[in-house]
């Protein structure tokens, strides 16, 4: 697993009303047709998505979550990758919360919590193709 962080998933209350606070201070939205608002940053994607939602598409109660809750997201260069990343960071001492498997958005993807807790997704996004040194764009490279 390289060094790095592709998509920050925020699970927060109302989207909108925490979409506004970063267009406030400027931030602009991409396009998101998914029910994520996301905002791209340098080398990274902020996104906001239901809280519900979110504990939704892990498998968990929302109220393991708490407020705040947020996921790391590791995208991969091909779907195979995702399985394989999820069996090191198990081999590694995580606990896989979701193995990997297709999204109804048309990914793959599967989640993994951290020794401390972080909650991580390990996803292959067909729609945002990583660059050739792994960065990440919302709609991709074109």
């Amino acid at each position: 697993m390289e060094q790095r962080v592709s998509l920050i998933t925020v699970g927060v209350e109302d989207p909108e009303a925490a979409a506004a606070f970063y267009e406030k201070i400027g931030w602009k939205r991409v396009d998101s047709p998914d029910g994520v608002i996301a905002f791209d940053l340098i080398g990274q994607t902020l996104g906001l998505y239901p809280l519900p939602a979110l504990a939704d598409e892990i498998g968990v109660d929302v109220g393991t979550l708490g407020r705040g809750a947020l996921t790391l997201s590791y995208n991969c260069q091909s779907k195979e990758d995702v399985a394989q990343v999820l069996s090191k960071v198990q081999a590694a001492g995580a606990e896989v919360l979701k193995p990997a498997s297709d999204v109804f958005w048309g990914g793959h993807h599967g989640y993994f919590r951290a020794p401390e807790g972080t909650v991580w997704e390990v996803a292959f996004n067909p729609f945002s193709p990583l660059a050739p040194d792994g960065a990440f764009r919302w709609n991709g490279y074109g």
